[in-house]
């Protein structure tokens, strides 16, 4: 199984022996192991509150934001995420699938981080389904209908960099939105688009407004969840009428990418798949800790410069840049932490 984390590091849990204990029920696996990431997750509530300020952390992606009501969160810096690998390959502002990978290549199940302690989620459109994901009209429905009023706002249900907004004769308008854990997410319908190609939004962020453009027959917001290219369908991640995300990790299955699997509630073999995903979150956790624990970082000093310092920590100027999300020409400033190793 393919394992997608964030890059945040969380505590390490209690070890789990998932081979020789019988299945346990969800009840008596909560009281081995906490599982907050597999509980659902509240929508976010945007709020209008000013940032006052932004502090560095020891991770460049993350940063702490102190906002005007007095509250504070940790955020992923958008400038810095949008330059990473997996926002710049199979990059294309046109095609609603730029992967163009079989089906066969796929792998058989593959888990998702959808928030962490420094990514939020919000809930689109809050409101019961009205057209499910499947076959409908013998025709392949790719997403969920959600019933609104022209005008409604429609917001970013995750962080991430918009790869398409344009106009199309099917979905109207469209924005698209690619997330760091390699998801997609897509908005049709739109009687306005709020977001340019190459934007980066914050879960929440409203990015246009519900209407009844394209092949519409009555205003809505048709929203689809699509990885690598193939749509399945989103109420496996959320529960449009309660605007809760069923669990902050998913395990995604090839078979959900049938286009006759729709979402179904618990299955017998949940418990064993909460351990599996809970093992393996563990070994992840791991070694994303031990990772963390081999980096290396230099507190910059008069005189100091990136060739000095490639030759001082025997490395390359380049990788330097890599790993700090810097140019060659970027000027170091005194006291500013650069990461090494």
């Amino acid at each position: 199984m393919l394992l997608l984390a964030p890059t945040a590091v969380y505590a390490q849990e209690s070890p789990i022996d998932t081979v020789a204990r019988p299945r346990l029920t969800t009840a008596q696996a909560e009281l081995l192991v906490p599982r907050p990431r597999l509980k659902p997750v509240k929508s976010m509530i945007p709020t209008d509150s000013d940032p006052l300020d932004t502090l560095d952390t020891a991770n460049p992606l993350v940063k702490l934001v102190l906002f005007s009501d007095n509250t504070w969160k940790y955020i992923k810096d958008g400038d810095l995420l949008k330059q990473q690998d997996y926002f710049t390959r199979n990059w294309e502002t046109n095609a609603m699938d730029p992967y163009r990978v079989s089906f066969n290549s796929l792998p058989d199940k593959v888990t998702l981080w959808l928030v962490d302690n420094a990514t939020d989620f919000c809930c689109p459109y809050q409101v019961k389904v009205f057209s499910k994901f499947g076959v409908r009209h013998r025709r392949r429905h790719q997403g969920c209908d959600l019933p609104l009023k022209t005008g409604d706002p429609i917001r970013a249900a995750f962080a991430g960099k918009v790869r398409i907004s344009e106009f199309s004769r099917g979905y109207g308008n469209l924005v698209v939105i690619r997330h760091e854990n390699g998801l997609e997410t897509v908005y049709g319908h739109l009687s306005k688009r709020e977001v340019e190609v190459g934007d980066w939004v914050s879960a929440g962020q409203e990015i246009g407004l519900g209407g009844s453009t394209g092949r519409a027959t009555g205003p809505h917001l048709h929203f689809e969840t699509r990885y690598q290219g193939y749509a399945f369908d989103p109420e496996w991640l959320i529960d449009f009428e309660t605007g809760m995300l069923r669990s902050g990790v998913f395990t995604l299955k090839k078979k959900y990418l049938s286009e006759n699997s729709n979402y179904v509630p618990e299955s017998e073999d949940v418990e064993e798949e909460i351990l599996l995903a809970e093992a393996e979150d563990r070994e992840a956790e791991a070694k994303r800790a031990a990772e963390e624990a081999a980096k290396q970082y230099h507190t910059i000093k008069a005189g100091d410069t990136l060739g000095a310092l490639a030759v001082r920590y025997h490395t390359t100027v380049s990788r330097l840049c890599s790993l700090n999300g810097i140019k060659s020409t970027t000027t170091l400033r005194i006291g500013q932490r650069l990461r090494v190793k």
